[in-house]
């Protein structure tokens, strides 16, 4: 580390106890082990799935002990108890990637995957798949229940060709009943909620029953008769055709497969191909059974997306709150430094740069808590005409010339219920992203339409059916593959070259539109341009909501009137200095505490206290609401401001009862001054 650079003023202990919180956050299990077979991290997760006692788990732990553990209590069947821990102990001193699934005594299913560690030792990742294995299980047993139906109704017309032959004076109604059967067998493979067909051995269909056509976007007479290549397409064919192939050599295949449909959206679906045998024992053909599993998939992602986020966004404000303690020191002692030489061009030139930097490191976090769903908005009904038309003039000034902005025309008044500010930047976020996607240049159009959504349109979304106003923003540029668009919405991450984005842009999107009830959905493709799509709830008209929050007034006191005596409550000494600082330049009279219990016992003994000033956060079982309570009980006429570095609304409501205020860290003397104001202090 370079000289000049400070080093981290955070605790080594507090990072690796952040680290732990955020492990602890996992649902999957984790551990890591040393070349030695020693444990050296674990989180609650790998406890809670293996039913291990917390006091087992701690650095430098065996593990032949978590191994002996459970050998002892049956988990690796019957046995010597010694002969299966050696052999585990054999096998994990290999330390070479290994993937297993176990089942445990109780019915759970874990896929344990390990991975090796340079110079030894490996990371372990321990899944609960019971539920996955299940659903794998009531599908195998559906197509069980599928075969039977089928070789019942095969045998009934295998009876019925035997009867034919003997009764060849019943020709006629053998055959009517015969195409009864027929139909009936139809009737059944048309009703039930799967994809059902045949190919021969030449890939060609012979049978396919009506969900199996619709699949494909076609009728029946437009799969029959048809190669498989020519209903499936290049590239699904591509895809799937190696499946097909082991089929026709006789094995039993499952898989699954993807295939866009001509509006762009990915279904999925579950197929399992069993061969047909002749009398010579040569494979005739294979019978599909296919289920459209895109709900399932669809779900999947949607968890797994949102429980990501969710761990970022736990992660993100953790962080604001440290950084917005740490900017309140720097903006404070900078803003000191700025008002005691304001003459001093010397100290500007050093003063002024950092004080910019410290502003802008404050901005970025308000940035990242709008990704993560902390920063509270402001709705209102907004004119979505007049939203594009400002943000179209914006744009056209702000862009380059090769890239031509336009608006579609809205035939009709359209109103969403959203926080403009959040949705100015919104918009500026995708047309600047747009912008980058057309370096030689193209056509940006921004559209803005009410729609309303089925359940269906609703799951692309992930929003409830209903109103919405759709905000589009499209481009004609290099487009996105796949698994580019997989990410996008991740917070940092960029496909731009260093330092030409922070990959918060479209993460910001998307947490502003579920943080107002609403989606986002991307439609791209390689070569073929981007079309970002936004989604927030409607309105019918522009009234707009009523302000809640309360209206901080001027204090109308007289030149060098008398100011109440504060008590400053502040954990952090560094953070209650600068402080302190501020409401003494302001002419308040200050008296210190660092913990709510000293909180109490000033205010119990020091009765001219007028004004509480406490950090939300505080450490010894009692937080600044819960001192701001007991204060009001003990002292009513003590009036109460709290000071937060992190920016949930919910965590401290501006106005609940009792009049407490929240100011927001950082802030400077200025905005406390006001903040005091709107107590009347």
């Amino acid at each position: 580390m370079p000289s000049h650079v400070s080093p981290d003023p955070q605790p080594t202990h507090n990072r690796h106890e952040l680290l732990q919180a955020g492990l602890d956050r996992l649902d999957q299990g984790l551990t890591v082990i040393d070349g030695n077979l020693r444990i050296v991290a674990w989180n609650k997760a790998f406890l809670r799935l293996l039913d291990f006692p917390e006091d087992m788990a701690f650095v430098g732990a065996t593990f032949e002990s978590f191994m002996r553990y459970n050998a002892e209590r049956g988990e690796y069947g019957p046995g010597d108890v010694e002969e299966l821990v050696a052999e585990r102990m054999r096998l994990a001193r290999h330390f070479t990637p290994h993937y297993t699934e176990r089942d445990r005594p109780d019915g759970q299913i874990l896929a344990v995957r390990g991975e090796p560690l340079p110079h030894n030792g490996f990371v372990t990742l321990y899944t609960d798949i019971t539920a996955s294995r299940r659903h794998e299980q009531q599908i195998a047993q559906h197509n069980v229940e599928l075969e039977r139906r089928v070789a019942e109704r095969t045998q009934e017309l295998q009876a019925t060709n035997r009867r034919l032959i003997v009764a060849d004076d019943a020709n006629q109604r053998i055959t009517e009943a015969l195409r009864r059967s027929e139909e009936n067998l139809r009737l059944i493979t048309d009703t039930v909620p799967a994809l059902i067909g045949y190919f021969d051995h030449q890939e060609i269909y012979r049978y396919a029953n009506k969900g199996y056509a619709d699949w494909f976007g076609t009728v029946r007479e437009g799969v029959v008769g048809h190669a498989i290549r020519d209903v499936l397409g290049d590239e699904v064919y591509t895809d799937v055709s190696r499946h097909v192939h082991q089929a026709l050599k006789g094995e039993r295949v499952s898989y699954e497969y993807a295939m866009r449909r001509p509006g762009g959206r990915l279904v999925y679906a579950r197929s399992e191909l069993v061969p047909e045998f002749d009398a010579d024992g040569r494979v005739a053909g294979c019978f599909v059974l296919s289920v459209n599993i895109t709900d399932l998939k669809n779900t999947q992602a949607a968890l797994v997306h949102a429980q990501k986020m969710e761990a970022v966004g736990q992660l993100t404000g953790g962080l604001a709150h440290d950084f917005n303690n740490l900017l309140t020191v720097v903006i404070g002692n900078l803003v000191t430094l700025q008002q005691r030489y304001p003459n001093e061009p010397d100290m500007a030139e050093y003063v002024l740069p950092a004080l910019k930097a410290s502003r802008r490191g404050a901005a970025l976090i308000k940035r990242l808590l709008a990704f993560s769903r902390k920063q509270p908005l402001s709705l209102r009904s907004v004119n979505m005409a007049h939203m594009v038309n400002e943000t179209l003039l914006l744009l056209k000034r702000t862009l380059p010339a090769h890239v031509a902005v336009t608006a579609t025309p809205m035939n009709e008044p359209v109103f969403a219920m959203t926080d403009a500010q959040q949705l100015e930047n919104a918009l500026l976020n995708l047309a600047l992203n747009a912008r980058d996607a057309m370096p030689e240049g193209g056509q940006l159009t921004i559209k803005a339409a009410r729609r309303v959504l089925g359940a269906a349109q609703a799951a692309e979304f992930d929003v409830v059916p209903g109103c919405y106003v759709a905000l589009s923003v499209s481009d004609t540029g290099v487009g996105m593959d796949a698994a580019t668009q997989a990410r996008a919405s991740e917070p940092f991450f960029t496909t731009k070259r260093f330092g030409s984005g922070s990959g918060l842009g479209l993460s910001m999107v998307y947490g502003f539109a579920k943080q107002s009830g609403g989606g986002i959905c991307i439609q791209s493709a390689l070569g073929e341009g981007c079309v970002v799509t936004l989604v927030l709830p409607c309105t019918d008209d522009e009234i707009l909501e009523a302000e809640t929050l309360p209206g901080p007034q001027a204090l109308a006191g007289r030149p060098g009137a008398q100011r109440p005596l504060v008590l400053l409550v502040e954990d952090d000494p560094d953070v209650r200095r600068v402080i302190r600082l501020q409401l003494v330049g302001l002419g308040y009279p200050v008296i210190e505490a660092d913990h709510a219990a000293d909180a109490l016992q000033l205010l119990a003994s020091v009765p001219t206290v007028g004004i509480l000033v406490s950090d939300l956060v505080m450490p010894g079982g009692m937080d600044g609401q819960a001192l701001c309570s007991a204060a009001s009980q003990r002292a009513p006429h003590v009036k109460a401001l709290l000071i937060s570095g992190y920016s949930d609304g919910d965590a401290a409501p501006v106005g609940a009862p009792g009049g407490i205020l929240l100011l927001k860290k950082p802030f400077t003397a200025t905005e406390l001054q006001q903040a005091l104001n709107g107590l009347g202090a």
